[in-house]
């Protein structure tokens, strides 16, 4: 029994220090998706396949 009380102690100062350590940096709102034009630009611009140009 002792072992899992040392052991929940050691992993929550872990926890802790990185949470300090990473500061007002650390982002833990889950996965980021990018949407937008940003992303859609580069696709719209790219060249043309070689398939079509053989047309």
């Amino acid at each position: 029994m002792w072992k899992i009380v040392v052991g929940f102690v050691v992993f929550a100062a872990l926890a802790m220090f990185v949470i300090v350590k990473g500061g007002n940096k650390l982002d833990m709102s889950g996965e980021k998706h990018e949407t937008g034009e940003s992303r859609a630009a580069p696709a719209a611009s790219a060249p043309a396949s070689g398939a079509s140009a053989a047309k």
